[in-house]
């Protein structure tokens, strides 16, 4: 049986990749962490303290390697290294409100923006300005502070609000596209969007008779403030 010479330099600079790589993913585990429990303590102190709960549910995620390095060629990042995928990467670690009627996500983002340790580096507002297919959603960039052994590090954490109907459209739209890997038939498209028109309208709807039947005001989105320009 023949023998495999093992260069050791090799596999100790592989394991030491490795090792990078896996602090690198938990630093935005730990600022997605933080950003749940910042939204976990909102939806207890609403439950408990106020008549109504805005928060529906919440879902969070950080990116697979295998997604990061597909997200580094679709953006043509040239010899990345850590440093230049944190710069042009801002949605390594993602959070999902999804909120009971548009007023709450508009709320959701004032109140967890208002937090003196979060800063708000990006506002993408899909609500008021939906995409061209229909899609709608308010996503922010926010940084949050992660204190480890090391000292503090702020992380970036794209965070997601939209209502019932929103999210049921995309994730639709997401299993129709992944389904024909995005070869979508024409008819579909605009089926799609029909859709979407009808799903905004069923959320003016079921706002409209909640502002009615509770006497809820309306809230909208105060501008933020000028977001620096960074990849996302």
């Amino acid at each position: 049986m023949s023998t495999v010479s093992v260069d050791e330099s090799a596999i100790s600079e592989a394991k030491e990749l490795r090792d990078r790589f896996q602090r690198f993913l938990h630093e935005y585990e730990f600022g997605m962490r933080e950003v749940e429990t910042k939204i976990s303590i909102l939806k207890d102190e609403f439950t408990h303290h106020h008549a109504y709960n805005p928060i529906e549910h919440v879902k969070s995620r950080v990116k697979s390697p295998d997604s990061i390095v597909e997200k580094i060629a679709r953006k043509g990042i040239e010899d990345p290294d850590f440093e230049r995928i944190r710069e042009e990467i801002t949605d390594i670690a993602g959070v999902r409100v999804t909120c009971s009627f548009t007023a709450d996500v508009y709320r959701l983002f004032d109140l967890l923006t208002a937090q003196d340790d979060i800063t708000v580096r990006v506002v993408k507002d899909y609500i008021k300005n939906p995409k061209p297919n229909g899609y709608k959603s308010l996503h922010a960039i926010l940084e949050v502070p992660v204190f480890l052994s090391t000292g503090a590090l702020s992380v970036p954490v794209e965070v997601q609000f939209r209502t019932i109907a929103m999210d049921f459209w995309a994730s639709l739209e997401h299993k129709i596209y992944y389904k024909f890997a995005n070869q979508v038939p024409a008819h579909l498209v605009d089926s799609l969007t029909d859709a979407a028109e009808a799903a905004a309208e069923l959320d003016l709807r079921m706002e409209r008779l909640h502002r009615e039947a509770h006497g809820v005001p309306r809230r909208e989105l105060a501008p933020p403030p000028p977001p620096r320009i960074v990849g996302v």
